[in-house]
């Protein structure tokens, strides 16, 4: 049986800020990181639901294999975003989403400025 770290603000925090060009901002009168201008992520008004861009396929995939952790509500229906209880998701799951969201949201070059050099 796995043991679930809680995950905390502080860590979409640090995984957000270890992305190229990501920077704290707000979105909504709540803590959101952009980059660019654009949002990958902000933090529900809950304090503990974490509103991340995602294409909408992946959307709906998350959303049907882990429902304890990915939902959506009405007002998010038809819009590339999933949300996130943080205290369901693992690190390492959260990591790997937001830097989809990161390449969903951010240009072209610089996605392709990372992958050339990693």
């Amino acid at each position: 049986m796995r043991t679930l770290t809680l995950v905390t603000f502080e860590d979409v925090r640090e995984i957000a800020l270890a992305l190229p060009e990501v920077e704290e901002s707000t979105s909504w009168a709540t803590p959101a990181f952009k980059v660019r201008r654009k949002m990958i992520c902000r933090l529900r008004e809950e304090g503990d639901v974490l509103v991340v861009r995602i294409d909408i396929a992946d959307k709906e995939y998350l959303i049907g294999s882990q429902p304890e952790v990915y939902f959506t509500l009405p007002h998010y229906d038809g819009y590339p975003a999933v949300l996130v209880r943080l205290p369901a998701i693992e690190r390492d799951d959260l990591r790997r989403l937001l830097t989809a969201a990161w390449r969903y949201v951010a240009p072209a070059k610089l996605v392709a400025s990372l992958d050339a050099s990693g």
